[in-house]
């Protein structure tokens, strides 16, 4: 038979993965020859031979890729055969179009895991070990395709060692850009913080050159740690904060230096053994764990009656108030040998506290000058090296809800792998909100979210926000036409995108609106049907300028009518509100008509003097904007029962909530606990009165009801609410499709509640679990509902409205 030769282009994730191995050794296995390389486009390949085996090595590509490769097509055409004799690799080309995407950061294989530990290996404690299944990818990547010369690896030359195994393609390290030994690649080093005294095998001052090369910059970390220090510890994607976790006074000096208030922290552990004692684990629960993207795990707490009495324990400033404890297991050389990896001493904790290399709210640190000014006076030393990070990427966390994941922070290990939409987008960039920032680009019918910027509060963000906007650009190949942006006129990040414009359209996407568009999109909605859409958060900018945030809407990608919402009540005084949730339950006592009663906690928790203030401030409406907010019922509420009365972290007040109403899972349900629904006037849209149920909770509360039950029968009040208005929605519409989404739903116990009883009721349910429903996933919604290629202009304002 006369041989047959073909070109066929792979896209996808298809860089960085041992594709290209993969194909020489598919291609040789099937006796063809030809020649393989990387473009901008993808991985290109030529194979010549037998037609049937010709065949073969195309319908095997996607099915039988390397584990971390994803393959979103195989496009093959026929070429005139030309005969040649074996199958090469050659260097890679460089292309106009850019569609070829890059990989996420993964966690050390088990392959260098065992050489890393392993006496006898060349690479034994090589705190940079790595190979084409493993180690850092997007954020080492300087540009395409993905070869070592585009990596932050170009100024590490690699050894005769590494050439051979680099060029072999036998070899696990065949083409495995990160490629290095001890001879050859990055250097570790410990630096101690002036005044501190360095330990053996650390530099005295951050000015000083590298550590002595027969030095242990490792197990002078351990010990460090062992005495209660706190390191600044380089990572993948930017600098930890690390401290012995199970230490109570090292997590609080801790907590002091960061301004951290009583937010919980992230901590880091050898194995899954360390876990078990501490929390309810599942099977999907471990599976996250010990996935190759290795997010923070948010696990629910054993009773302290319920544990084990063996392993080591936190310190209960790890997250005081929280119903979880959030772990991950190592993902880096560097995490696996600070927590014993090889190491026989057991002089080291196995229980670190690893938190973000900032103060609050700044972005993460990334340079290592910029670490060694920042961090001062929040790190007792650095645990660095001279490798750079590229690209800025913050742990990604996610949690399991009913059985699914539910991701809080889409980031590192996920970003950037791409979105498919179920409509097509014009090219476009959506800039997201202010609060928990991520930014999106898209074109045709993927998506490309990019990892966790942070809040926009400071100009340093805000750079950060722009320099991952024009890196991602550059990976993607996306040059976005129009930009989406909040409604809100004095967001940040919606001045940003104005200053950003450079003649492009800004179409504004209302906050509401948007989250429930992320949700259809995910769940793969072309929008062809509307859905009914409840969208409960903390703050968004509505249509009438007050601040929207407990939202019925009947939406589609062109627009939504407010079919209901929850009952205005002022806002007194803004953020100062936020802080403070007590301000909240007096503000919805007077809004119900209820007594400040001075034995409620909320009453109690007033400064001298403060009620006088806020009862007028309340009664003339000063600084007092309305606001339909469920999030601000949830501080309310949680300030009624006694639970949270000052707010030291976004959402503090609602998850001390959820873990008291978490202990006394038995509660029934209370008939007195009930919004009132109605209509100011015909035509309006329907309102959820708490009144009724704000005055059973004052009962309650003055009556000595626990707190626990208290907000138990709220979330169940809650869920019943949801119920009965998705039902008044059927009922006018016939629309049967329910979308949860906006930061309350990081709440299980409310989403299960609400799915629950959702789904009883015949309806189809749509929740996230890839992307955030909280603003985290904001900017995919405003990307689908600006960006569409059809009817673009009816996009920027709702289609229907009732005020």
């Amino acid at each position: 038979m006369a041989p047959r030769r073909s070109r066929v282009v792979v896209r996808g994730v298809v860089q960085g993965v041992g594709f290209r191995p993969f194909v020489y050794a598919l291609a040789t296995g099937l006796r063809l020859s030809g020649h393989v390389t990387n473009t901008a486009d993808g991985v290109v390949a030529e194979v010549e031979g037998d037609p049937a085996d010709v065949a073969s090595f195309c319908a095997r590509l996607a099915p039988d890729a390397p584990p971390l490769a994803r393959v979103e097509s195989v496009e093959a055409a026929e070429l005139t055969a030309s005969g040649g004799n074996g199958f090469t690799i050659v260097p890679s080309s460089q292309g106009d179009a850019v569609r070829t995407l890059v990989p996420p950061d993964t966690a050390t294989c088990d392959d260098c895991l065992a050489e890393l530990a392993d006496p006898a290996d060349r690479r034994y404690l090589h705190p940079f070990i790595t190979c084409t299944n493993c180690g850092p990818r997007f954020t080492i990547v300087t540009g395409l395709p993905y070869d070592r010369v585009h990596t932050t690896m170009a100024g590490f030359p690699m050894c005769p060692d590494c050439t051979r195994e680099y060029e072999d393609p036998t070899d696990r390290r065949f083409h495995a850009q990160p490629v290095a030994c001890p001879h050859c690649g990055p250097r570790l080093r410990l630096l101690t913080a002036p005044g501190r005294p360095a330990p053996h095998g650390s530099d005295p001052a951050p000015d000083s050159g590298w550590a002595d090369p027969g030095a242990d910059p490792v197990a002078a970390a351990r010990r460090m740690l062992a005495s209660g220090a706190i390191l600044a510890v380089k990572g993948l994607g930017g600098y930890h904060l690390a401290c012995d976790a199970t230490n109570p006074d090292a997590v609080a000096e801790l907590r002091r230096r960061k301004a951290r208030g009583d937010k919980p922290f992230a901590m880091m552990t050898a194995d899954l053994a360390d876990v078990e004692p501490l929390v309810h684990l599942g099977t999907l629960e471990r599976e996250l764990l010990t996935s190759g993207a290795r997010p923070v795990v948010l696990l629910r707490r054993r009773r302290d009656d319920a544990r084990p009495r063996h392993g080591a324990a936190p310190a209960q400033a790890v997250a005081p108030g929280s119903p979880d404890l959030g772990f991950m297991l190592p993902y880096t050389p560097v995490h696996h040998l600070l927590l014993g990896l090889g190491r026989a001493d057991g002089k080291g904790p196995r229980l670190l506290v690893m938190t973000s290399g900032n103060l609050a709210g700044e972005p993460i640190v990334t340079d290592d000058e910029e670490a060694l000014t920042r961090l001062t006076g929040l790190a007792d030393a650095w645990l660095l090296h001279d490798r750079p990070i590229h690209v800025p990427c913050d742990d990604s966390v996610v949690r399991v809800c009913d059985g699914e994941q539910l991701t809080l922070r889409r980031s590192r290990g996920y970003a950037p792998l791409p979105v498919s939409l179920p409509v097509e987008v014009a090219p476009a960039l959506a800039v997201g909100g202010d609060l928990k920032n991520t930014f999106c680009l898209g074109d045709g019918r993927q998506a490309w979210l990019s990892a966790h910027i942070g809040d926009m509060d400071d100009l340093a963000t805000q750079l950060a926000l722009a320099s991952a906007e024009r890196q991602l650009e550059s990976v993607t190949g996306v040059r976005p036409g129009l930009i989406a942006a909040d409604r809100h006129p004095a967001y940040r990040s919606t001045r940003w995108a104005r200053e950003h414009a450079s003649g492009r359209p800004v179409v504004p996407v209302q906050h509401h609106h948007a989250h429930i568009a992320a949700a259809m999109a995910e769940n793969g909605l072309d929008g062809t049907d509307p859905v009914i859409g409840v969208a409960f958060d903390g703050t968004g900018y509505g249509l009438d300028g007050a601040v929207w945030g407990g939202e019925f809407l009947l939406a589609d990608y062109t627009g939504f009518e407010r079919f209901a919402h929850l009952a205005y009540v002022p806002l007194p005084g803004g953020d100062a509100a936020v802080r403070r949730p007590y301000r909240m339950a007096l503000s919805h006592l007077r809004a119900a008509g209820l007594d400040a009663d001075r034995d409620l906690p909320c009453t109690r928790a007033c400064a001298p003097g403060e009620l006088t203030v806020l009862e007028r401030q309340l009664a003339r409406e000063l600084n007092c904007a309305p606001t339909s907010s469920m999030g601000r019922l949830f501080d309310a509420v949680s300030s009624l029962a006694g639970i949270c009365q000052h707010a030291g972290y976004e959402a503090q007040a609602a998850i001390e909530l959820e873990a008291a109403a978490l202990r006394v899972p038995g509660v029934a349900e209370d008939e007195r606990y009930v919004f009132r629904l109605g209509s100011p006037h015909s035509g309006a849209p329907l309102t959820a009165d708490p009144a009724p149920l704000l005055a059973a909770v004052v009962t309650d509360v003055l009556d000595g009801t626990p707190a626990a039950v208290v907000a138990a029968r709220f979330h169940h009040a809650v869920a019943r609410l949801v119920r009965s208005v998705c039902a008044a929605a059927r009922g006018d519409t016939g629309v049967e499709s329910v979308a949860l989404t906006g930061g309350v739903f990081a709440n299980t116990l409310l989403s299960s509640a609400c799915a629950e009883g959702l789904r009883g009721d015949g309806f189809t349910v749509l929740r996230h679990g890839r992307i955030p429903p909280n603003d985290g996933g904001l900017a995919l919604g405003q990307l689908v509902v600006a960006a569409r290629t059809t009817d673009r202009a009816a996009t920027a304002v709702p289609r229907r409205e009732r005020q």
